[in-house]
């Protein structure tokens, strides 16, 4: 696996640029489904994009890995809360896939108060030969109907259509932060700051509370969830994490509330390293199982950590990701940099994850040779099939031809949302309104 993590081995094989320019179309999620065939991104201006991989040619084997645009729809509308005079953003918070169980798929997309579920089908036949209404659907009067047709499928251009099959709304009163489906694939799970709920697919009118955080006193209030995932194979338990930098660990057999954790995660702080952006800088951002299920990875301001669910004490590994940025803490929480929450994901045999930084510089670490790379998604650099440069940062001192000054780093072009392929070396990068997806080089 050390392939993955030698930069050298990795070339931008396409590159998917919309030319965006407004808010709307920054990327603010990406997810592959189960097979790694489709890839999904969702945007601020609501719409989600579905990519779909292309299927190996004999004339352009090279080609087999590129994902063309499959699908393209209004996932949410911005709304109005009358009663709390809010406004309700459109912005897709996260998308999570389902198995697909026929020839349909099938995913989730949220914003900050409404999950819906999408059903993506293609159309390549149409009815003909109604009785009752004409070619253009206006309804025909009986009394002129003298002759009974046979209707009859004809072949058309394939046509992929995105249809909402469920909505479930009205459960949140906070904003919205992630969802994740269960392994029964029966349920999910949505969480906000201060509440975890359980859906069922089948019912949008109802909804069961499993944590509750939210103190009688408002003024008591000294964390918030920050994350929840469920477990990859047992259905019964989860994980959230907290502002904090705890992680707990909840079983739904214990209790119907699961307020009471079963297992609580939680690095003791060095007292040397003490300091006003403590508490900030350790909040955890995103946390997800590993697929085998045995750990988890958290990440937080300034680093990833790796957990085994069987030691709580302290991390199996720590992962500094941009540690050179500890001496800007003052000007990151100046420009509320201080408060991006960036996402970090495992490859398919978890034994390399990923994770963004600043500068579109995005990191890689290797959890077998313990080699770590930074690698960099721009346009100025990612010509396609192009072979990616490790980058290096320099903090002081005399700056090497091929380095970059701290200083020097662009806080407005950040990756804060990645996804790796299930079972390839393939990743999918958010950088702004660009996606970009790299591969292994191919020989």
């Amino acid at each position: 696996m050390e392939e993955e993590s030698d930069s050298r081995k990795i070339n931008n094989s396409f590159l998917r640029d919309h030319n965006y320019a407004t808010e709307a179309d920054i990327i603010s999620t990406v997810e592959f489904n189960s097979t790694g065939e489709l890839l999904a991104t969702g945007d601020k201006g609501g719409r989600v994009v579905v990519f779909q991989r292309e299927q190996e040619s004999k004339n352009q084997p090279h080609r087999r890995g590129e994902y063309n645009v499959y699908s393209t729809f209004q996932s949410h509308e911005p709304e109005f809360d009358y009663l709390k005079s809010l406004e309700i953003e459109e912005k897709i918070n996260k998308i999570r896939w389902l198995p697909q169980q026929n020839a349909a798929y099938f995913l989730l997309s949220t914003n900050d108060k409404t999950v819906k579920l999408w059903k993506i089908s293609e159309r390549d036949k149409r009815p003909e030969g109604y009785n009752l209404k004409d070619e253009d659907g206006r309804i025909r009067d009986p009394a002129t109907i003298t002759t009974l047709r046979v209707p009859v499928v004809r072949p058309m251009d394939l046509m992929v259509e995105a249809t909402p099959r469920r909505v479930f709304s009205n459960a949140h009163t906070y904003h919205i932060n992630s969802i994740s489906v269960n392994s029964d694939y029966e349920t999910f799970m949505s969480t906000d700051d201060l509440r975890i709920n359980l859906w069922n697919l089948e019912i949008t009118n109802r909804s069961f509370n499993i944590v509750d955080i939210k103190p009688a006193n408002m003024e008591e209030l000294t964390e918030v969830i920050t994350a929840a995932e469920f477990h990859p194979h047992q259905c019964n338990t989860f994980v959230y994490s907290s502002s904090k930098g705890s992680i707990r660990l909840c079983d739904m057999r214990a209790s119907a509330l699961c307020d009471n954790h079963s297992k609580f995660f939680e690095e003791p702080e060095d007292p040397s390293n003490r300091s006003f952006f403590s508490e900030i800088i350790s909040s955890i951002s995103d946390v997800k199982f590993s697929h085998s299920g045995r750990y988890l990875m958290t990440r937080d301001y300034l680093t990833v950590k790796v957990w085994d669910l069987n030691m709580e004490s302290q991390p199996l590994e720590t992962y500094q990701v941009h540690d050179y940025l500890r001496s800007k803490l003052c000007s990151l929480y100046e420009n509320d940099c201080i408060f991006d929450k960036f996402e970090c994901v495992w490859n398919g045999s978890d034994s390399v994850i990923m994770t963004g930084s600043y500068n579109n510089f995005f990191r890689m670490f290797d959890r077998n040779t313990k080699r770590d790379v930074t690698l960099e998604a721009s346009r100025e650099n990612s010509k396609p099939r192009a072979i990616l440069k490790p980058r290096k940062v320099c903090v002081g001192g005399k700056r090497r031809k091929d380095e970059i000054s701290v200083d020097s780093l662009d806080f407005s072009k950040k990756i804060l949302h990645t996804a790796w392929h299930p079972y390839e070396n393939i990743i999918a990068v958010a950088a702004t309104n660009n996606l970009y997806i790299f591969q292994d080089k191919v020989n």
